[in-house]
């Protein structure tokens, strides 16, 4: 299956361009527009093309899918005189035009393209309303590699890697602070070991499950609920936790250079007592993502989304934390098979791939949800986006983040730790993840798919070779010794 433009012209003056998918039968269609000859369209009589219509001369065939095969309407339409064929689908979305197996000998000389039902049903009431059609058929050459994948890789493990870090670096900073109170106030140790650090959650198995069953209820209520006004609650939605997580990403970063801002607080209604510099960076935060809600469907869009969505990534990965490798595997085992379902088991239930669906946006008149990072093809003739949802960043990001930690508290080396090759793990399936979308003709794929057997399949690797799997599995941190605690020669 290949795309094919079909530029319009109506009483020759230019209009709506078109995209369709070309057959595997017949002649190529030529790639440069400049190449492509402008051609009358006509309605087909009968509209199924599966008998013979009357003669016309080089003209370009609209007619109906369905009553006979597609290299049936092919030949008849030939045999008509027409120099192609446009097929209107009975549905919105494309499919390859596939052909019966006994035929072998196809021997069709003009091209087939398949439009979508919207597109077909367009040009057919034009057509009706007795106006002059003309159409121009290309199918310009994909480039190579997507410039746009590769930055949108790139983005997504400089967001693990940064979150990581953060994330080691506020656990570390935590240990520096309980050891001193440890010192300081020994008495206090069995208060302080029952206290965890402030503003950080740790998920356990049961809350692992529980969070990929309630993503799996919502992304069912997207598709069910998915619609205009729906969208404009997500909006809503997003820009709240975009908020919140460009706030925590600048108060952190900022406060470095103005300590005394972060640490002076004020009382403030509702909130309680918030740092000087909260309350400073607070009405930028919410001033940007209203620009980007109320200018969501500009082109230069993307730009504000995606720094919203990695805040809010950001953010997520430092305060929700993988306390060991148990909770890890559940977390991506269920995500893995989240992710798998939704994506290609889902169309046996809902006849539709109800991941693939919500991605894209249908229904909504928006393209696409929010919950999600995109860059545009800027090199691509054929435009359009290309995306990676939250989840495919997030969760393994928290494993990865794990390991950063596990490394920092053992003092282990870049080489004898687990991050490097966790990060190197990741970077590699998402690379497979966007070889195998640009082999499958472009079909979503579920990213997890490839993403979580080579993260998570390296982990557990790595720590049965180095005989640390099981404090991996159960304790995730090292022993650590009370220095208030004296042996009985002392």
């Amino acid at each position: 299956m290949y795309q094919v433009k079909v530029q319009t012209w109506i009483d020759s003056v230019e209009s709506s361009e078109f995209v369709g998918v070309g057959a595997r039968f017949g002649p190529p269609i030529v790639s440069k527009e400049k190449h492509a000859n402008r051609t009358k369209l006509m309605k087909s009589d009968p509209l199924d093309c599966c008998s013979q219509p009357y003669k016309i001369s080089g003209d370009v065939l609209l007619v109906h899918r369905g009553n006979c095969t597609f290299t049936t309407k092919a030949r008849v339409a030939e045999a008509a005189g027409a120099s192609a064929i446009l097929i209107i689908n009975n549905h919105k979305e494309l499919y390859k035009m596939v052909c019966n197996r006994n035929e072998s000998n196809f021997n069709i000389n003009i091209p087939a393209v398949m439009l979508p039902l919207d597109a077909g049903i367009s040009l057919e009431s034009i057509l009706d309303s007795k106006h002059s059609v003309a159409v121009q058929l290309y199918s310009p050459d994909r480039p190579l590699v997507d410039t746009a994948e590769i930055f949108l890789w790139l983005m997504a493990v400089g967001t693990i890697l940064c979150g990581s870090i953060w994330s080691a670096w506020s656990s570390r900073e935590a240990s520096i602070e309980h050891e001193k109170l440890l010192k300081d106030a020994p008495d206090d140790l069995l208060n302080l070991e029952s206290t965890g650090s402030g503003g950080v959650v740790d998920i356990n198995t049961t809350s692992a499950i529980l969070f990929v069953v309630i993503a799996s209820g919502f992304l069912v209520m997207l598709y069910k609920l998915m619609s205009t006004w729906f969208v404009e609650i997500l909006v809503v939605l997003f820009c709240i936790g975009g908020v919140e997580g460009l706030q925590t990403c600048l108060v952190a970063l900022l406060a470095r250079w103005f300590k005394q801002a972060g640490e002076s607080s004020v009382k403030v209604p509702f909130f309680g007592a918030v740092s000087y510099l909260t309350l400073a960076i607070t009405p930028f935060c919410i001033s940007f993502a209203t620009v980007w809600a109320i200018y969501r469907q500009k082109s230069f869009a993307w730009i504000g989304q995606d720094i919203l969505g990695i805040a809010l990534i950001l953010t997520v990965i430092q305060i929700v934390r993988v306390p060991n490798l148990k909770v890890g595997t559940v977390l991506l085992s269920c995500a893995f098979l989240y992710d798998i379902f939704w994506v290609f088991a889902s169309h046996w239930f809902f006849h539709e791939s109800v991941m693939i669906v919500v991605a894209r946006g249908d229904r909504s008149g928006e393209d696409g949800v929010p919950m999600l990072l995109k860059i545009p093809r800027m090199f691509d003739p054929w435009g359009g986006y290309s995306i990676i949802g939250f989840g495919d960043i997030l969760l393994p990001g928290l494993l990865i983040a794990f390991s950063l930690r596990y490394d920092w508290a053992t003092k282990k080396s870049l080489k004898a730790g687990y991050f490097l090759w966790s990060m190197i793990a990741y970077g590699s399936g998402l690379l497979i993840t966007y070889v195998a979308l640009n082999l499958m003709d472009g079909h979503g794929q579920p990213a997890l798919l490839y993403i979580v057997p080579f993260t998570l399949g390296t982990f557990l690797s790595l720590g049965w070779k180095r005989a640390e799997l099981r404090n991996l599995w159960t304790k995730g941190e090292p022993d650590r010794v009370c220095p208030h605690v004296q042996s009985p020669a002392q």
